[in-house]
């Protein structure tokens, strides 16, 4: 069994919040994980920035949703405030995506810095 990493520990367990709704509702909690400099480029094709994130996810997430389902995560410290995050997720919409986060330690804790969704499907692949 791998050593514990409490850098990639904190990393996951900010990733796993950011699939709550209930985080993904509030501004206070879903802030509270991005980086000011924050950067996305969605699984839709959008590049967004924390501000446009904040008004997207805290305006469109229902109470109740049907919960984003992720697998396969795991994480490597790239540096001592760095953390890699890769996983896939099944959206409420059934939607595939691979996603990469890069998670930067601040004074204010770990704060998501970089996000990337590729989708994909459900098909294996030849690379696998």
């Amino acid at each position: 069994m791998p050593d514990r990493n409490p850098a990639v520990e904190a990393a996951i367990e900010g990733e796993l919040s950011l699939l709550d709704a209930e985080v993904r509702r509030s501004p206070e909690r879903l802030g509270a994980l991005l980086h000011p400099g924050f950067r996305e480029f969605g699984s839709s094709g959008r590049l967004w920035d924390r501000a446009s994130m904040l008004v997207h996810l805290t305006s469109t997430t229902r109470p109740g949703s049907r919960p984003i389902t992720a697998s396969r995560m795991k994480g490597v410290q790239l540096a001592p405030d760095l953390v890699h995050v890769t996983f896939d997720t099944e959206g409420d919409d059934g939607r595939l995506a691979h996603r990469s986060s890069l998670w930067w330690r601040t004074a204010d804790g770990w704060r998501l810095y970089f996000h990337q969704g590729t989708p994909f499907s459900a098909e294996p692949s030849d690379t696998e």
